[in-house]
């Protein structure tokens, strides 16, 4: 049962925090924000060099709000399993570092990308095309929040272009 408990908290981490973060806060800050599009979509993706390369330490403000929904769950799923809490973070920081440091153009076992087709989750090629145009394969974790997340990326477009309009 402490397995189940410990596998349930730690995709609830993934599910609702990649949630959270897509559409709460990265689609908004590529409609209404700065610093994501200026370091993350750049050549050099590291908001660590980029603060301290540009003397910007606010950058690294950035990289904390796109991991901040992933802390909000943590009291509440802690209380079903705190091993799966820290399994759904280190799952979480180990993506992270797949989607950014491995080529796509790497081989990888046919077993992982299956399981990752299956599973819905974002590969280090889908993450290619999102870097490649800030407008496309949203989800940071997983791939079936891309599509939704466009349409909100649309409507943020929308509401902050009549906004816009009213303003003048």
């Amino acid at each position: 049962m402490d397995g189940v408990r410990m596998l349930l908290a730690a995709g609830l981490l993934l599910l609702l925090g990649d949630f959270v973060a897509t559409f709460g806060y990265h689609v908004p800050e590529h409609v209404f924000g700065r610093f994501h599009s200026l370091v993350h979509h750049s050549p050099q993706r590291s908001f660590v060099c980029y603060a301290i390369q540009q003397r910007q330490p606010i950058a690294l403000l950035d990289g904390f709000l796109s991991a901040f929904p992933y802390f909000v769950f943590i009291p509440w799923l802690w209380t079903i399993s705190p091993w799966g809490v820290g399994l759904g973070l280190g799952l979480a920081e180990l993506h992270v570092i797949w989607r950014h440091r491995f080529s796509p153009a790497r081989p990888r076992p046919v077993w992982l990308t299956k399981l990752c087709r299956g599973l819905g989750i974002t590969t280090p090629e889908r993450h290619q095309i999102h870097h490649q145009n800030g407008n496309r394969a949203f989800g940071d974790i997983f791939a079936f929040y891309g599509q939704p997340a466009e349409w909100w990326l649309k409507y943020l477009r929308s509401l902050k272009k009549r906004y816009r309009a009213t303003c003048r």
